[in-house]
């Protein structure tokens, strides 16, 4: 059965509006039928008075069968499906039918003794016998419809007294080490088995799926969850109380009761289906057999990455975690580990022995991607982007992956005011070569338990811009990094940067630019800090995409500090108006310390595509010793499609400032804070196929740490909530395996130090690429 409302919320509203609500399916329903409206269970616990609500749930879940949906006290997929089963439905009910039709479901087609008969299944799995359970059919003749009524009487379940393990069942059983292995396992402070837990069949289950977990890791490939078997006895005491007993199979093949060893690793880092048949050579290196005709990769920077090593056990985990490594360098398309029994004898200390041997499918060592733009920002610039990426996946045959960027933009702004006409200019070019290895390593990664999960990547890039912005300025960037990129576990990310480097120069200032910085000291200051040197730390936990819960989780934490070390070797000079300032290298450079938490949580409403997302974002900045403000480029801004989507780009703050004219040169570069502080909520759910749409509500603000005149109320003070610029809208998404083309159209609710009011007429166009959060 399909939820409609769920499944097709635009398509029920249409029907809605199409049938009005004095539809009824009462006159379609045949004689003799009645319109089942589903089951309940009311249940009585004549002992414990617990709520038992995993149980209910559990329960709850075999009623059978599922009524039509309801909606608003109507029957929209039930009536149009009667409505196509007219002689001449018609194009549009045939179409409605298609999309939210649904079959009827007569109280005739429900089975009660049979649904008491599954509900006692399930409560004996969960301990519960002896069950009482009556059902009874409630039925409505004039609305046509019937309801079923289970009434479940709950007995004491039963408990388990002793958990031990069946010797008898051990007598075929002549591996000494797996006794000791399950004797082990199964007392050990990780079983699921407790005295005192009730009956549960679930339990069992996952019991016996944790031991075999466990003798797989132990060197027992050969082992299966199968060979166990759970018996209760119950005939020991009066008392509803059992004892547990774990038994083994008879007849388990020899080889499923002894542990492996690896006795060879063959590596093969460049198995592809043209070179299959192709004569190898065979390099041993750490003990493992690199074999390749040439070399692709070299067996020194590939040797890291493997976990397995003749002579050790089996272990499912180490495969994995392998695989991961491998997988996480960059360059192979498929990685594939797998073993090959050698004979069945077993050895004088009791092994049978395997040979591992590890495939690597490399992706295409070069490629050459373009893309092409066309630009529309919310505060008015429009224009074409074009980007070029050159990339080598393994450059010196280590793994190393070589990203060269190239692009060019032209924008133009169309808008009223002072700012009609001005257009931007951006040339830009940038080199990353990322290692799949520590560089100037602390910590051997082969000896190293800490990175067994995944090696950390070094990154080096190198890049420089060039921005001509019309009737303002040019300015020239150049960008340098050295850092490390570790991914923890499944869920934590690490990114630290120890050497960032920001060289930004200005030039071709006009006269109208000079006024607008004269006009604002701090916004001057900001755009005299040329040199930026210092650190970066991002940390990541994230849940989307990994977990299988309805709700994700993620958290994302940045820090960014500089100056410092250039603080114990500056000197004494003098800036372009002739005050003292530190200098290295004869530059002015910024000192300022930044954070920012952005927390996100996804709830899946269903498994149909609607999702409700919340985030909250805190930033705040601070700017000490050589520097009065933070660097433009490393200021705070609130709006746009990122942001408040109600507001364009730099459309709020700081605090309650409002520009006289916010189409002015000043009111782009004012708009800018030390702190930052957002919150959004988003409802998305699908329309069409590939096509998404939303409803969202956005809030936020810039603000100053200290007092700037030229920006009167831009002062964070106790108020701050007042000063919250709030917009709210709509939006429709194009997702085409996850590349997305967005639009929202938002409307402001309330501004900054204002009263609430919904200004329908100034609706805000964004259009942007991927997902705002």
């Amino acid at each position: 059965m399909k939820s409609i409302l769920k499944k097709y919320p635009v398509c029920v509203m249409f029907v809605l509006l199409f049938l009005g609500y004095s539809c009824s399916v009462k006159k379609y329903i045949p004689e003799g039928e009645y319109l089942y409206r589903g089951g309940h269970i009311n249940y009585i616990d004549t002992v414990l008075k617990k709520k038992y609500s995993e149980v209910k749930a559990e329960t709850k879940g075999v009623l059978y069968p599922k009524p039509n949906s309801k909606f608003l006290g109507i029957y929209p997929g039930l009536y149009v499906h009667y409505k196509a089963q007219r002689e001449n439905p018609g194009i549009i009910n045939k179409f409605l039918n298609k999309k939210i039709g649904e079959e009827p479901v007569y109280f005739s087609d429900a089975n009660l003794s049979e649904t008491e008969e599954l509900i006692n299944n399930r409560l004996e799995n969960r301990g519960f016998f002896y069950t009482v359970i009556n059902s009874n059919s409630i039925i409505d003749s004039t609305s046509k419809t019937a309801k079923a009524e289970y009434l479940v009487t709950l007995r004491e379940p039963y408990v388990m007294e002793t958990y031990q393990l069946e010797k008898d069942s051990l007598k075929n059983i002549d591996s000494i080490m797996l006794v000791k292995n399950l004797e082990k396992v199964m007392f050990d402070e990780n079983s699921i088995l407790k005295k005192g837990m009730r009956f549960d069949l679930e339990n069992f289950k996952s019991e016996r799926e944790r031991i075999d977990d466990y003798l797989k890791h132990e060197g027992f490939y050969n082992f299966n969850a199968n060979f166990l078997i759970f018996e209760a006895d119950t005939n020991t005491y009066d008392q509803r109380k059992y004892d547990l007993f774990l038994k083994m199979k008879e007849e388990i093949p020899n080889r499923s009761k002894v542990p492996y060893l690896i006795d060879k690793i063959e590596v093969y880092p460049n198995e592809t289906i043209a070179n299959k048949e192709v004569k190898k050579d065979t390099i041993t290196l750490d003990s493992l057999n690199f074999v390749q005709s040439e070399t692709f990769f070299k067996p020194k920077r590939l040797s890291p990455y493997i976990l397995l090593k003749p002579g050790q056990r089996y272990n499912p985990l180490l495969s994995k975690y392998t695989s991961r490594r491998l997988s996480s360098i960059g360059t192979y398309k498929f990685v594939n580990i797998r073993y090959e029994e050698k004979d069945s004898i077993i050895d004088e200390n009791g092994f049978m022995h395997l040979d591992a041997i590890i495939e690597l499918s490399p992706l295409r060592k070069r490629s050459l991607r373009a893309e092409l733009q066309g630009v529309t920002k919310s505060n008015n610039f429009t224009g074409p982007g074009l980007g070029l990426t050159y990339t080598n996946r393994n450059w010196f045959k280590g793994g190393e992956q070589l990203n060269i960027r190239g692009s060019v933009g032209y924008e133009k702004q169309f808008s009223s005011g002072e700012q009609s006409g001005l257009s931007s200019l951006q040339l830009g070019l940038e080199t990353s070569v990322r290692f799949p290895r520590l560089l100037f390593p602390i910590l051997n990664i082969n000896k190293s338990k800490r990175f067994k999960y995944s090696i950390p990547q070094t990154e080096v890039k190198l890049g420089i811009d060039y921005l001509n912005r019309s009737e303002l300025y040019s300015l020239n960037s150049y960008q340098a990094s050295f850092g490390y990129i570790w991914k923890a576990n499944r869920f934590i990310t690490h990114q630290l940067n120890p050497l960032n480097i920001n060289y930004v120069k200005l030039g071709n200032v006009t006269d109208r630019f000079d006024e607008i910085l004269e006009d604002n000291p701090f916004l001057k200051q900001s755009f005299e800090q040329q040199f930026i040197a210092g650190l970066t730390y991002s940390f990541t936990y994230s849940e989307l995409g990994v977990t299988q819960n309805n709700g994700a989780l993620y958290v994302n934490f940045n820090f960014d500090i500089a100056g410092n070390a250039l603080s114990l070797f500056d000197k004494k000079g003098t800036n372009d108006d002739g005050d003292e300032v530190n200098k290295f290298l004869g530059l002015q450079y910024a000192q300022y310390a930044k954070g920012g938490l952005d927390i996100r949580y996804h709830y899946k409403l269903d498994d149909d595509g609607q999702v409700l997302v919340a985030r909250l974002y805190g930033g705040l900045g601070y700017a000490y010793g050589n520097s009065e403000s933070l660097p433009f480029i490393k200021q705070y801004f609130s709006g746009g499609p990122y942001s408040v989507r109600a507001f364009r780009i730099r459309g709020l703050g700081p605090g309650s400032y409002q520009p006289t004219d916010e189409n002015s040169y000043n009111a782009y570069f004012d708009r800018a804070g030390d702190i930052r502080l957002e919150a959004n909520l988003e409802y998305r759910f699908p329309l069409f196929n590939y096509v998404n749409g939303a409803i969202f509500t956005d809030a936020g603000n810039v603000w100053l740490l200290n007092q700037n005149d030229a920006l009167p109320g831009g002062k964070f003070t106790s108020s701050f909530i007042n000063e919250l610029g709030i917009g709210s809208g709509v939006g429709v998404r194009v997702d085409i395996q996850g590349f997305v083309i967005r639009l929202d159209l938002a409307s402001p609710i309330k501004r900054p130090a204002k009263t609430w009011k919904f200004e329908y007429d100034s609706p805000v166009l964004n259009f942007a690429i991927g997902y705002p959060f």
